[in-house]
């Protein structure tokens, strides 16, 4: 039997959306106040979820202490409080839109979490409007 476990986390950053290929005119055109040079804040929500089989030993699809432990480990302690753009490697030259920030969670969840184990990752960056990867 398959069964879905969650875990909810959150951590604050900054970003700046910005396409250096374009004028500034286009990149205000597009992306608004979230182009601001100075950049901008969200307090993110995360929530990371894996899908498997329960195992008949333990009772657990994974042990939320571990997946708990990854999650501040590999995402929470190395995005919070940090300015994306400037302090994340992956977002050097990687615009940190909601959608690129889910992919990159994702992509270091899943060297960690076994391949058995099927894995989303839903990113919340207001209260109204949140990504999820993948989609479906």
């Amino acid at each position: 039997m398959k069964v879905a476990v969650f875990r909810k986390e959150h951590f604050n950053a900054a970003h700046r959306l910005n396409n250096p290929n374009w004028s500034d005119e286009k990149n205000e055109k597009v992306f608004g106040k979230c182009n601001n040079k100075y950049y901008h804040g969200h307090n993110y929500e995360l929530i990371v979820k894996v899908v498997g089989e329960v195992d008949e030993e333990t009772g657990y699809v994974v042990d939320m202490k571990v997946l708990s432990e990854l999650i501040k480990t590999e995402i929470v302690d190395k995005l919070d409080h940090r300015n994306l753009n400037l302090d994340i490697e992956e977002f050097k030259h990687l615009n940190p839109t909601a959608e690129n920030i889910a992919v990159v969670i994702y992509n270091i969840l899943r060297k960690q979490i076994d391949k058995k184990h099927d894995l989303k990752v839903t990113l919340y960056e207001t209260e109204r409007n949140f990504v999820e990867y993948p989609a479906n």
